[in-house]
């Protein structure tokens, strides 16, 4: 929900602006914050017409990342959609001139409808929860069916070595982080468990590669469902968005699953009852009829993409997943050493990255099983 603004902007140029460039919406403006979209600052624009839109904008103050908040990137791939069967919000107008509200910033169609954090859709009917699932994997296959060519996307990233590209990112991150000394005690947040082992296994056989528009952090809270009907209506959210392998997106779809069957102790951070087998002594999947199984979710993917994903391919892709949180985590656990990140649930997530780092090491495992296996045939 949209409440009080928490990062004030420049009213008055932004209306001379939109006055301008963006003639539909109507001065005077009304302005209200987001409560999501922490990463890139996210505002209501209610017009004098009381037609509603949103504008997201880079945050205030020097950067640490230069691949992030590039709200140019969210623009150029929304407008690119528009004329697509992928649904997305209507794109405006994008301003890359600090000089109007202090940073770049763009103006997009607000979405009335339902956004759910908890992917287990509470509240809505066996029916229509079946139906959302379905809808969002659907709406996933249909991104990845696009050729970035076709929307004039070729040049939005690299047509090949998407997990070679992460795997030398992420590797990079890992190591600058573990050297990151506490600043109260001095002792290092260490290296990953099983690191060296992680880099022989991700650098050797990899899934076929495969090249598509990728959302970077496709999931549930990330979608806008119609207000009364089980469909998707907009996704939300494409800073992290690419040209990469398709794989990368459906892992992240379905690891409620993942987390939530491999976790090696329970219970860990965003793991949930409801995704564990429904014959688990401690699922609550009855609770949610109509909701999916991993492999059920998976086969819905398939059927839209109009490929079969082998076994092997997809346990290697969800090992990587969980290798790169695992390492995410471990950068949380490094900001709290340094303490650029202080509060108590810093400290909980910081810790996540062992665990992590273990339910990948058993993907990994499962692979090399299957691989023996394979060769004593």
């Amino acid at each position: 929900m949209a409440g009080a603004v928490r990062q004030p902007i420049d009213q008055e140029k932004l209306e001379r602006y939109l006055e301008k460039h963006a003639p539909e919406l109507k001065t005077p403006l009304e302005l209200k914050q987001f409560g999501f979209g922490q990463s890139n600052p996210t505002y209501q624009v209610t017009d004098a017409t009381k037609q509603r839109y949103v504008l997201r904008k880079k945050p205030p103050g020097k950067l640490l990342s230069k691949t992030a908040h590039q709200v140019d990137r969210e623009f150029r791939i929304i407008h690119a959609l528009e004329n697509t069967d992928v649904p997305v919000p209507r794109a405006i107008c994008l301003s890359e001139d600090d000089s109007i509200i202090g940073t770049s910033f763009y103006v997009m169609e607000f979405l009335d409808g339902r956004m759910f954090e908890n992917p287990c859709f509470p509240g809505v009917s066996e029916a229509e929860r079946k139906a959302m699932w379905r809808g969002a994997v659907t709406i996933l296959g249909k991104l990845h069916r696009i050729r970035p060519k076709d929307v004039d996307l070729e040049s939005f990233g690299r047509s090949s070595g998407f997990y070679n590209r992460q795997l030398k990112t992420f590797t990079r991150l890992a190591e600058s982080q573990a050297a990151a000394k506490d600043q109260d005690s001095g002792e290092e947040v260490g290296q990953l468990p099983h690191f060296n082992d992680f880099l022989d296994f991700f650098q050797g056989s990899q899934p076929q590669d495969r090249s598509t528009l990728v959302h970077g952090d496709y999931k549930i809270d990330n979608l806008v469902f119609h207000k009364t009907e089980p469909r998707v209506i907009g996704i939300l959210d494409w800073e992290m968005a690419t040209v990469g392998h398709p794989y990368t997106d459906l892992c992240n779809l379905v690891s409620p699953w993942t987390i939530s069957q491999a976790t090696p102790s329970w219970p860990r951070i965003h793991a949930d009852t409801a995704f564990l087998p429904p014959l688990h002594s401690k699922s609550t999947a009855s609770q949610y009829p109509g909701l999916p199984t991993k492999g059920e979710a998976v086969a819905y993917y398939e059927e839209a993409v109009g490929f079969k994903i082998p076994a092997r391919e997809l346990t290697w892709a969800t090992s990587f997943a969980l290798f790169r949180d695992s390492i995410i985590f471990q950068g949380i656990a490094a900001r709290y050493a340094t303490r650029q990140a202080s509060s108590e649930k810093a400290v909980a997530y910081g810790r996540e990255r062992e665990p992590f780092a273990e339910m990948a090491f058993e993907m990994v495992k499962k692979v090399k099983e299957a691989e023996s296996g394979r060769s004593k045939l």
